[in-house]
């Protein structure tokens, strides 16, 4: 015999629900713990479980003071020949933000070498971060860049706070996009705990290489981002294949 859902999983399916509809829009703020208590005649207990298992889906956002509030829905993210991650969330309204994990040196694995060029082994700048969209996390991000041509990459990441600032700052004032391959991946506990997500929700893999105007590999990138909070748009406009 199936267990019946628990109270605050059918609240929490009823709120889902309206906010796909539209009966709460992008921004709106929901009906107090109390009002929905109310509503749905159970404790606030139980009403809190129901809004934070939204705000675990990036549904909901609480405010200290103001409310719990409709998030927007996902991020449009254009993918072409320039792919810029803070001019793409600007371009959507939304506030883009980064937070480095680990910024070190490497030694490059195949597939890094294959796509930047270099031997198995040579020496890579690794940045690894978490992109953000209105303090939401988006994307787990990966990007390597080779140390013997860019002796100086390192502390350009850490002093100018975005790739296209510290690629600049050592000699690559334009860079395009070459290729892009999008697969799809679940997400593991890892992955689940740095984006704010469970284990195994559905996560896209950008893997991309980027070039300077000489045509040679300057960044290999490996973003996952989070299925549910952003739409991938490939720019037909652009000339960047794409494989997925």
């Amino acid at each position: 015999m199936t267990k019946p859902a628990a109270l605050w999983q059918n609240i929490y399916e009823i709120l889902r629900a309206e906010i796909a509809q539209g009966a709460w829009r992008a921004g709106a703020r929901l009906p107090t713990e109390a009002g929905l208590a109310q509503r749905f005649d159970v404790n606030r207990h139980t009403v809190r479980r129901a809004l934070q298992a939204l705000a675990d889906d990036g549904l909901v956002q609480a405010r200290r003071g103001a409310g719990v509030f409709v998030r927007p829905g996902p991020v449009p993210y254009r993918i072409g020949t320039r792919t810029r991650f803070r001019q793409n969330l600007l371009s959507a309204g939304r506030t883009p933000s980064r937070k480095v994990l680990h910024l070190g040196r490497q030694a490059a694995s195949v597939p890094e070498a294959q796509a930047l060029g270099v031997s198995p082994g040579a020496p890579l700048h690794v940045l690894e971060s978490i992109s953000f969209a209105d303090e939401l996390p988006i994307s787990l991000a990966r990007s390597c860049f080779c140390a013997t041509r860019f002796p100086e990459m390192g502390a350009a990441l850490r002093d100018q706070g975005s790739v296209t600032a510290a690629l600049a700052h050592v000699g690559v004032g334009d860079y395009t996009r070459r290729s892009t391959r999008l697969t799809g991946h679940n997400a593991d506990p890892v992955q689940a705990r740095h984006l704010q997500i469970k284990t195994g929700d559905a996560l896209i893999l950008s893997e991309s290489i980027n070039i300077d105007p000489m045509g040679q590999p300057v960044e290999f990138g490996r973003s996952y981002f989070v299925g549910a909070r952003v739409e991938l748009v490939l720019d037909g406009s652009e000339t960047a294949p794409f494989v997925i």
